[in-house]
């Protein structure tokens, strides 16, 4: 897909996501370059949420203002690595995602914001306690998904299709890692077999939600279950070149 395409279908994309959940957002930027990962090879950050509060007497939602950032570079190279990239369907998924963000800023008390609240919230998780099951958003965002939380690695992923393993990227190389039935809407994949300790490598396999449905969880609906799991990666061996 062009650039010009991809702006197009962005912003007809954007348009149809009610203005209500729109609020406080400023606009919707989409850039020509790629914004890889200043350590992990062939990871890009899709898109970003840039928030800022402006000063104000009245602290609320109104003085948060945000742009949505989308990098139509990262697109492009993810599709090149990948012949059944679905422009439309990540383009969609990035948009609503960053918009959570935003949601999430307006929501959230400043009490639960910031890594030591990741932290606390991944302790609680280590010990079998109730904790936010995303918390690692509020870590130290690394780009793509990826998070990181003291020595640990989160990387939020979807859920593949029932059957399927997911398949991921560390320091290079693809792997894959069988995925349990039934899994619940955010499953936390410890690998322990790429890392030594104290260097943690979690993913985070969480179910898509529809915007509203995100909304009505923050407004107080049903919350997210949640599990970990122990998992094996095996790596994915590259394909053979074709023949000349």
């Amino acid at each position: 897909m062009r650039f010009e395409a991809f702006e197009t279908r962005a912003r007809a994309l954007w348009e149809e996501i009610p203005e209500s959940y729109r609020a406080g957002v400023d606009g919707l930027i989409v850039m020509r370059e790629a914004c890889a990962h200043p350590t992990l090879a062939d990871v890009y950050t899709l898109g970003e949420c840039q928030t800022e509060s402006y000063p104000s007497e009245f602290g609320g939602p109104d003085t948060t203002r945000s742009s949505v950032v989308l990098y139509y570079g990262s697109f492009w190279r993810l599709a090149r690595q990948d012949p059944e990239f679905d422009w439309e369907g990540e383009l969609w998924e990035t948009l609503t995602h960053e918009l959570q963000h935003h949601l999430e800023s307006l929501a959230t008390e400043d009490s639960l914001e910031g890594v030591d609240y990741a932290a606390d919230e991944n302790f609680k998780r280590g010990q079998g306690d109730a904790f936010e099951p995303l918390f690692f958003r509020s870590g130290e965002a690394l780009g793509a998904g990826w998070y990181r939380i003291e020595d640990e690695y989160f990387l939020e992923l979807g859920l593949p299709e029932p059957g399927k393993p997911v398949e991921f990227q560390w320091q290079g190389e693809t792997y894959a890692v069988p995925v349990p039935t039934s899994p619940p809407d955010v499953l936390f994949l410890e690998i322990d077999d790429l890392t030594e300790r104290p260097v943690v490598l979690t993913l985070v396999l969480v179910r898509a939600q529809r915007l509203g449905e995100r909304l009505r969880r923050m407004l107080g609906g049903r919350p997210l279950e949640s599990a970990t799991v122990s998992a094996v990666a095996s790596r994915v061996a590259a394909p053979e070149p074709a023949d000349e």
